[in-house]
């Protein structure tokens, strides 16, 4: 069942390329652009990218990490 838009959610995307502090910078920056996001956590151990927010599109946080130059797909 898809969250309401109101609920607070988890958004989870493999981000591969991601390899240094300026990387993790880079996607945090674009990512907390995003209407609704609350705060971003990147792993880049397991280049994992964790999305927190309310009513968080995600087209628009992938487009978000796109602008920041790397691709993601969900996890």
């Amino acid at each position: 069942m898809l969250p309401h838009p109101s609920t607070e959610s988890e958004l989870t995307y493999r981000v591969a390329g991601m390899t240094c502090a300026h990387c993790t910078a880079a996607v945090t920056e674009e990512v907390t652009k995003v209407a609704g996001v609350h705060a971003v956590d990147v792993d880049l151990e397991t280049k994992l990218v964790q999305v927190h927010g309310t009513g968080v599109e995600p087209a628009a946080v992938v487009a978000a990490i796109d602008e920041a130059g790397y691709d993601a797909v969900a996890a």
